[in-house]
């Protein structure tokens, strides 16, 4: 079902590669408000869906799909033309292989799997795009802020390992609960 907030993420993981697109062409202005429309619209479409009462199936898979493709693709851009430590790219990128590849166990194992966001997760997702949109900011308008950026580093590090390791444990729990079921 396409509905509004369905439609925004729609909209947001279609422009995902002009993003990248973008930000390998180092046009770093229009890349900047790109990517601030798209971390604006992720929070415009939940709370539209809640709102509207809009909330769907594919709605609850397509908002972090774009997320990601987002995320991801701008991480990965800025890591490859050394904005943003290569390290730090992995650990994204893993968490990334690491929720959907569990994503799909979890699927493949219980049968079913409903996409519920865990609370570290969206704190990791705003920490992720502030820290993508403070580098886009640093090259697109001169802007930077040295701590600032080191500590986002810092946070988006942390959070992104105890988001994933967050996923990792709630899923082992559903798994577990099926396998006790049986």
């Amino acid at each position: 079902m396409i509905n509004l907030p369905n439609l925004i993420s729609l909209v947001r993981l279609a422009v995902a590669p002009l993003a990248v697109y973008l930000v390998l062409n180092q046009v770093w202005a229009a890349s900047f408000w790109l990517f601030v429309a798209a971390g604006l619209s992720d929070a415009l479409d939940g709370y539209l869906a809640r709102r509207l009462g809009a909330r769907t199936l594919i709605g609850g898979y397509l908002d972090p799909l774009a997320d990601k493709a987002m995320l991801l693709g701008v991480f990965v851009t800025l890591g490859w033309l050394g904005h943003l430590p290569e390290w730090l790219v992995i650990l994204v990128g893993f968490r990334e292989v690491v929720i959907v590849g569990g994503a799909l166990l979890v699927h493949t194992v219980t049968g079913r799997l409903i996409m519920r966001p865990l609370m570290v997760s969206k704190i990791n997702t705003a920490m992720q795009f502030l820290l993508a949109a403070t580098v886009l900011c640093r090259y697109g308008y001169g802007l930077y802020w040295a701590d600032a950026t080191h500590l986002l580093i810092l946070i988006v590090a942390a959070t992104t390992l105890a988001s994933g390791a967050a996923y990792v444990a709630a899923w082992s729990h559903r798994v577990a609960n099926l396998e006790e079921q049986r």
